[in-house]
């Protein structure tokens, strides 16, 4: 058979490229190296699937803190409600929760696959399980691919192979060495949105903790906040994890410390107001048991370490300046930021295909021509709640339409 271009990757981005341009009569081969499509679309959003997020372009651009502005064009041709209205006439029912993350009505991410999948068969997308070793070329434009096995001739080829995070699902780096080899810079990659590892004892010994509506501020070792966010922590046995450290992830340059407030909704007055008050109450009670109205169990002992104030003390005999401690460690619970979890446990990777060499109005190649890109193998990425799809689904539209030659398809 011969093929008009080849989609290498089956994730989102390359499927979604694939039938954007199959859409517009071309004959198109996506390869996957996977026995199966979407390995980790499945596990995304906890095996939900965060579709995407229900705002406008301008929004989304907003939550991506690497390489926005090169986004700029893809989100215009495919916002967030072309997205959802390519699932919903497909029969996958979409909803919106909380910070405008879009779900499936079922919950399932496999309901997102099946409609891409169903969608693929309708389109007449052959697709194939190969893994591509080489992309080949002619005059500084694309012939076709080389895999394990055989060399298949194409006129353009998609590049949509993921980043390096969850490699189990086959985000192994592959397009990096491809897209390296044929003269593109990549960036230096690491996680992103992932895990931190945290100094001393204190996040272990509150391991499994969860933590709702805290604020949480990145500071580095000039003081300055990187970024600041309000939600849910979650203490691990390695430090800290939850949608606010995952965001807050993205910003790490250096030495960090995460400083946590505990009582967003009090000022300082207020807190000590009440916690007076909880001294009062429970007068007789030693300070471990006086506090847990104000603080989760497991937290209490921490706490009262920080502020050199004995488990065994009465209530009653509190002084002053430990209350005051008290309050400073409920405002700004601080933790020393170490390092990054591996990025194999990061939900996306920051690094990929510079930018500078591809034209964000088609995605493509600035130095092969017939080669585009799609998805995480971009060097673009943004904090958590669908915008890291968001930004698959635009940039795999805009290089299936440009591979195409399409005027478009609503």
């Amino acid at each position: 058979m011969t093929f008009d271009g080849i989609v290498i990757g089956g994730g989102p981005a390359g499927m979604f490229a694939a039938i954007t341009a199959a859409q517009q009569g071309q004959k198109v081969l996506l390869l996957e190296r996977n026995d199966r499509l979407g390995k980790k679309l499945l596990i995304t959003g906890k095996g939900r699937c965060n579709v995407t997020n229900n705002c406008t372009e301008q929004e989304v651009l907003q939550n991506v803190p690497r390489n926005g502005r090169f986004l700029y064009s893809a989100m215009a041709a495919c916002p967030p409600e072309k997205v959802m209205r390519f699932f919903e006439d497909r029969g996958c029912a979409l909803k919106t929760e909380r910070g405008n993350r879009v779900f499936p009505v079922t919950d399932k991410s496999q309901s997102v696959l099946e409609c891409l999948q169903n969608e693929l068969r309708r389109q007449k997308v052959t697709v194939r399980t190969a893994r591509v070793k080489k992309i080949m070329t002619e005059k500084a434009g694309v012939s076709g691919v080389r895999t394990e096995n055989e060399t298949i001739a194409a006129s353009w080829v998609i590049l949509a192979t993921g980043g390096l995070s969850y490699p189990t699902t086959g985000s192994t780096g592959d397009g990096y060495a491809m897209a390296a080899a044929l003269g593109h810079t990549v960036t230096q990659t690491e996680g992103s949105l992932v895990p931190l590892e945290t100094a001393g004892e204190d996040c272990q010994q509150m391991q499994g903790l969860s933590l709702r509506n805290v604020g949480v501020k990145l500071i580095n070792e000039k003081n300055k906040v990187l970024y600041k966010d309000f939600g849910e922590l979650l203490f691990t046995h390695f430090g800290v994890s939850g949608p606010t450290v995952l965001s807050a992830s993205a910003h790490m340059k250096g030495s960090c410390r995460l400083v946590i407030d505990l009582k967003p909704a009090l000022d300082e007055g207020k807190l000590d107001s009440r916690i007076l008050r909880d001294l009062e109450m429970y007068k007789n009670r030693t300070m471990e048991n006086a506090l847990t109205d104000l603080l989760p169990r497991s937290m209490i002992p921490v706490i009262l370490r920080r502020c050199a104030i004995a488990p065994d003390m009465q209530a009653n005999s509190l002084t002053k300046q430990q209350r005051r401690a008290l309050v400073e460690n409920l405002k700004a619970f601080s933790v020393e930021i170490t390092g990054k979890r591996p990025v194999a446990e990061a939900i996306i990777t920051s690094g990929g295909v510079k930018v500078s060499e591809i034209d964000p109005k088609t995605i493509g190649s600035k130095l092969v021509s017939g080669l585009y890109f799609a998805g995480e193998i971009i060097d673009c990425d943004a904090y958590t709640g669908g915008f890291n799809l968001q930004i698959a689904w635009a940039t795999a539209y805009v290089a299936g339409m440009a591979a195409s030659g399409g005027p478009g398809e609503e």
